[in-house]
């Protein structure tokens, strides 16, 4: 397990005690970046997301979709063997990260202070549903549970219907990414200090802070945000429309753009209409121009509006299906899709890295999820215990 040299987390040990998503994700993200992420995990079962399906020849396609790069040890932390060689790997380590409820690091005897005094360089984070001040700290949480009370489905879904959970699960991954940045701004300051710091995240606080549109808008209007379907509050046309064989997103997001789409679509009369001669008056009018517009796109195909509002220069783009995502051209190109290898050698198609560095556009040497205590002899005969 020996990351590319040229990566820059390359000599950076994390050990990783989290499980399901929002944690595991963080510390993916790390061993993409090129750090060495140790997996530690409950013997009984390990890593939940391993007994969550869809599942090949019995191992989940869900843990294998987040795991990839790392190496998995299983630890009972309340046995002293096992707590021993913990030890020995903290004090090798850079990084540690875990997810588990507020106080049960506490529990186990791994708080901040405890460690900190100990290994002084170890950057320690926490990712939680509530974060570990505050008075719902103790809360368990879920994806769906900060969606909701973060305000982000109270927006999401169509216009006068249920509120809506976002298709992926964005309270787990916002997170995880948000821990990553933490993360290394963490590394960055140690390396000026020597002294490795605190990172406190939490799954309502991200919710919060992915919220900054409607945040504003409420706070410049007064008005309560609502779920608008797949149009903009401000700018219009921002929307997904009907074409003949199926849909067209087209963004336009200024009177310049307006015109070339009116231009585009032949309707250059609607540039010069009072209802859309103007951002306000586009949005005022905003079911009658959608209307219009989808009339005009729904008399040809989706290919061909493709092709015109490209040549228009027009924001566009279409609807695709997880199938026609994995087939086009453009994320392959940019190298968006891996292979790792699960059950019984058989292939599984992940999602891919999207941060690129320097020349490097694709992951090199990508290690397949690991079996739970795959990799016990290894660790136990170097870290000496």
């Amino acid at each position: 397990m020996n990351p590319s040299p040229s990566l820059p987390l390359a000599g950076i040990t994390v050990v990783d005690l989290t499980r399901v998503l929002s944690g595991p994700y963080c510390t993916m993200m790390l061993a993409d970046l090129g750090a060495r992420v140790i997996k530690v995990e409950n013997p009984d079962g390990g890593d939940d997301s391993r007994h969550v399906g869809p599942f090949i020849d019995g191992e989940s396609a869900y843990f294998a979709s987040i795991n990839r790069n790392k190496e998995s040890i299983a630890l009972d932390l309340k046995q002293a063997d096992d707590r021993r060689l913990l030890d020995a790997m903290l004090d090798k380590a850079d990084i540690l990260v875990e997810n588990f409820r507020a106080g049960v690091m506490e529990k186990l005897g791994y708080t901040w202070d405890a460690l900190h005094a100990k290994y002084p360089r170890l950057v320690y984070a926490s990712i939680s549903g509530f974060g570990q001040t505050g008075p719902y700290r103790n809360r368990p949480a879920y994806d769906m549970v900060v969606q909701a009370m973060g305000g982000l489905m109270s927006v999401t879904g169509e216009a006068g219907g249920s509120p809506s959970r976002v298709g992926v699960s964005i309270g787990d991954i916002g997170a995880g990414l948000y821990a990553t940045i933490g993360i290394q701004s963490a590394l960055l300051k140690r390396a000026h200090t020597g002294t490795g710091e605190r990172v406190d995240i939490s799954m309502l606080d991200c919710q919060v802070a992915l919220l900054e549109n409607p945040i504003a808008r409420y706070s410049a209007t007064g008005q309560v945000p609502a779920p608008l379907g797949t149009r903009h509050p401000s700018i219009t046309p921002f929307d997904m429309f009907t074409t003949g064989d199926g849909f067209i997103v087209v963004a336009v997001g200024n009177d310049a753009l307006f015109r070339r789409l009116c231009e585009a679509l032949d309707r250059p009369e609607w540039a010069a209409d009072p209802r859309f001669d103007s951002v306000k008056a586009r949005n005022d009018n905003h079911v009658a121009l959608k209307a219009c517009l989808d009339e005009r796109l729904s008399a040809a195909t989706t290919a061909h509006w493709a092709t015109v509002l490209e040549a228009a220069g027009v924001p566009h783009g279409p609807l695709n299906t997880v199938p026609e995502l994995l087939d086009n051209p453009h994320v392959q190109a940019r190298d968006m899709l891996l292979d790792v290898t699960i059950g019984d050698g058989k292939s599984l198609r992940i999602a891919g890295n999207p941060i690129k560095l320097g020349t490097a556009t694709r992951l090199d040497n990508v290690k397949n999820p690991p079996k739970l205590d795959e990799h016990r002899h290894r660790l136990v005969r170097e870290f000496g215990v």
